[in-house]
Order: structure tokens, then C-alpha cells, then sequence
């Protein structure tokens, strides 16, 4: 029986498939296993390199299998894709998960602990709740349309509906079972607020506390959410060969569809990581809507950006230079040092 050197592993709720293959590609065996029987089955197995796909549960198999000796490596699911031959199912997947570990110039997802995914269940958990209260604010707002009452937009000011629906004037308008719902729902509102602010002070807390968070803090457009964000939910930055690898992996460049030596470049690309995208976006909004209101610095790329470029792609445009920055920042373990402009 030839050596195993490869083994591609389909992961699931109750059962899984696992492909070995040797040092020539060929497979070995194609066996499904069940859940239970998982670890025994790769305790018995030689060390060798376990492929799976980057999904739900695979970091923690990642780190069950490390533990009985063997090489993890994780592949995202769009980059195994293309080695899934006709049909699918559990095999083919992992024979496709299998030959894309062993192409040489695959991507790897890095492992991530027990507590570097506990952290970011903070930022998972704050995004959940505050999708809720914005449901709660659109509901709110929607159903006292259907009475005549138009309630401002922003969670600012949904705060005055509690008092405005006990006043007589709205209270007189809407039927009594209305009332009940509409309390009911800003309870439910008040509750999601209370706990996005206790959310935010950990956040808070955390930041001061760890020596990364405060050196991206430096950074304009950077504060504690976004600072706390990066350092729980983005690799190592030493994987990145410089910045502009960071940014294209946050999304944040533009996407290319270059062919016959004519380079062509689109929109942004938006392929990476979501929240933290979302994170620098809304930094450097903040950045561009401050130099809007009280001006940039006299001669700084963003004065130069305003007086010429739409405000969303200035928005975009620093974001990504917000990522470049962010990558140096931790590669050098410095402070950010604002650039001074040039003497005339």
C-alpha cells in the first residue's frame, strides 16, 4: 500500500469523507466516516497533511487533528471549486479538497485559536444585535406610517417615540392593541441598546488593554471597535508579502480583468473580509466627512483627492490606504507617524 502524504477531508454535522492520496496524487483510499469515529480514525493514521475546506467547525477540527500530530492546512471553499469534477458529493468534494492542497502555489487559511475565535464572537455577537435593532427601528417607523405618523430616521430619534405614543395626541390616533405592540417593541429596543452598550465598553476595555489595539489606534479612522476588529480577526500581516496584499485581501482594491497585456481595472472587488471592510470604510467616511466640514491638511493626498474625486471614492481610496497603513503598523510594530507636508 503506497504511503499517504495527502488527505483531503470533507467535513460535516454527522458524517465525513476523507480522500488519501500519495506523493504522486493517486488515491489511496475514499472512506466515509462518522462523526464519533473521526479522531480515531486519523489517530491510527501516519502523519501527514489533512486538507478541509474553510467552513463552519473547521477551525476547531484544524485544531483536533494538529493535536494527534498530523499537518492542517485549511483552502477556501472558492479556490477548491474549480477541482470539483462533474456532479458532487461528499467524495468528489474531498478528492477536489484533496488535489487543491497539493497544487504548490494554493492559499492556506491560518488556524485560529480557541480565545482568537472567542474575540471574535464579540464583534460576531455587537453585528447581530445591532441588525436586530435596526429590524426594530423599521418596523417601528413602518407601522406608525400605516396610522399617519412619520418617525425620523436614525436610532437617534426613535428614543422620543416612547414618549410620543403615551402622549394623547398620538395615543388617541392608534387602537389600543397598536399601543400594546408599539410598547412592546421599543421594550425590546431599549433591551438590544442596553446590551450593545455593555458590548461596547468590553470593546473599549480591551483595546486599552492590549498593546496591538493601541498602536492601531494611531491611526485616523481607527478607534477601539475597529482596532480590536483587526487584531482578532485578521492573520497574521507577516503572510502578507506588503500592503497592498492586505488590502486585496480585505477587498478593498480594484477589481482587475486584464487580458492581451491591456490592463483594465474596475470597481472594488469586495472579495475578503467583510466586517473589517466594513470597519475601515466607515473609519475613513468618518476621516472624509471631518475634512468635508473643517478641511484637510494643506497639502495631503486627501485635499488633493476632495478637490477632484467623488466623496465615496475618497471614502474607498483612504480605506485602502487605511489597510496599507494597518499592515505596515504591524509588521514594524510603530505608532502611526502623520506624514508632514513639504515646504513650498
Amino acid at each position: 500500500m503506497s504511503e499517504i502524504i495527502t488527505v483531503g477531508l470533507d467535513i460535516a454535522k454527522h458524517v465525513f469523507h476523507a480522500h488519501g492520496a500519495d506523493e504522486r496524487g493517486r488515491a489511496v483510499f475514499s472512506k466515509r466516516i462518522s462523526r464519533g469515529k473521526l479522531l480515531d480514525f486519523f489517530a491510527a493514521q501516519p502523519s501527514c497533511t489533512v486538507a478541509l475546506e474553510a467552513c463552519g467547525g473547521a477551525h476547531h477540527w484544524a485544531r483536533q487533528l494538529t493535536q494527534l500530530g498530523h499537518e492542517v492546512r485549511l483552502i477556501p471553499p472558492a479556490y477548491v471549486k474549480p477541482f470539483v469534477k462533474r456532479q458532487k458529493n461528499d467524495a468528489i468534494d474531498a478528492e477536489a479538497i484533496c488535489e487543491a492542497a497539493q497544487r504548490p502555489s494554493m492559499r492556506f487559511v491560518a488556524v485560529k485559536s480557541e480565545q482568537q475565535q472567542a474575540a471574535g464572537l464579540v464583534f460576531r455577537t455587537r453585528d447581530l444585535l445591532v441588525r436586530q435593532r435596526t429590524q426594530l427601528i423599521n418596523a417601528i417607523r413602518g407601522h406608525l406610517t400605516e396610522y399617519g405618523w412619520i418617525a425620523p430616521k436614525g436610532p437617534s430619534h426613535v428614543a422620543m417615540l416612547a414618549d410620543l405614543i403615551e402622549e394623547d395626541e398620538m395615543a388617541s390616533s392608534l387602537p389600543k392593541a397598536a399601543r400594546a405592540m408599539f410598547r412592546l417593541m421599543l421594550d425590546l429596543l431599549a433591551g438590544l441598546e442596553g446590551k450593545i452598550a455593555d458590548l461596547d465598553k468590553e470593546i473599549a476595555r480591551r483595546a486599552r488593554e492590549d498593546e496591538v489595539s493601541r498602536r492601531l489606534m494611531t491611526v485616523p479612522g481607527v478607534g477601539p471597535i475597529s482596532a480590536t476588529a483587526i487584531a482578532a480577526l485578521a492573520p497574521s500581516a507577516e503572510i502578507f508579502a506588503k500592503g497592498r496584499d492586505f488590502a486585496a485581501w480585505l477587498g478593498l482594491t480594484p477589481l482587475q480583468k486584464s487580458t492581451g497585456g491591456k490592463q483594465k481595472l474596475g470597481v472594488t472587488s469586495k472579495m475578503g473580509e467583510r466586517t473589517l471592510r466594513r470597519l475601515l470604510i466607515i473609519g475613513s467616511s468618518a476621516v472624509v466627512r471631518q475634512a468635508s466640514k473643517r478641511g484637510a491638511p494643506k497639502g495631503s493626498r486627501l485635499e488633493q483627492m476632495l478637490a477632484r474625486k467623488p466623496r465615496m471614492l475618497v471614502t474607498v481610496a483612504l480605506a485602502n490606504k487605511m489597510a496599507r497603513i494597518i499592515w505596515a503598523l504591524l509588521v514594524k510594530q510603530e505608532n502611526y507617524k502623520a506624514p508632514v507636508a513639504a515646504k513650498a
